[in-house]
């Protein structure tokens, strides 16, 4: 399973940061491979996380340089393509944990819900008149198996994806 996690980068708050890690360790002992846009934020602390579980985490950088990306990463994938690499994150995803709230991260809620990939939210964005997210969670925990759970739902038999 591939689950991508995103959230501020600069601009996240320790709070979220410290969220962020949690969701990155659950999903790496779990057995989930991390994805997350490469850089600081919530996107280096789900890669620490996810190191510190022993597991896989890619990021999709939005730059040319791998040197950009966080040193927790596993793997790191220069795009080139700036925010536009948000849509390889999210279709290369079989769910999306979105932690808090960017203009990055509205832009991948909506390529997620667009692209029928589960989104899971805790804390951020919020609309009057239309759910950003399929669900929310209070916790790590509790965003990770119910992630899971709808990605597995999501995925097409025989596939892959």
């Amino acid at each position: 399973m591939y689950i991508a996690v995103v959230g501020p980068g600069d601009d996240a708050t320790p709070a979220e940061q410290d969220l962020a890690e949690q969701v990155g360790y659950v999903l790496a002992t779990s057995g989930a491979i991390v994805l997350t846009g490469g850089l600081a934020g919530v996107m280096a602390a789900a890669a620490a996380g996810c190191a510190r579980g022993s597991g896989i985490s890619v990021g999709l950088l939005p730059g040319d340089r791998r040197s950009a990306g966080s040193a927790e990463l596993t793997v790191c994938l220069p795009t080139g393509l700036g925010e536009l690499r948000n849509g390889l994150l999210v279709r290369g995803a079989d769910g999306l944990i979105a932690i808090g709230g960017s203009w990055g991260t509205l832009s991948e809620i909506a390529l997620a819900r667009r692209a029928g990939v589960p989104v899971l939210g805790i804390g951020g964005w919020r609309l009057a008149d239309r759910e950003l997210v399929t669900e929310t969670a209070m916790s790590a925990g509790d965003a990770v198996r119910r992630i899971l759970e709808l990605a597995a739902a999501n995925r097409e038999p025989g596939t892959g994806r």
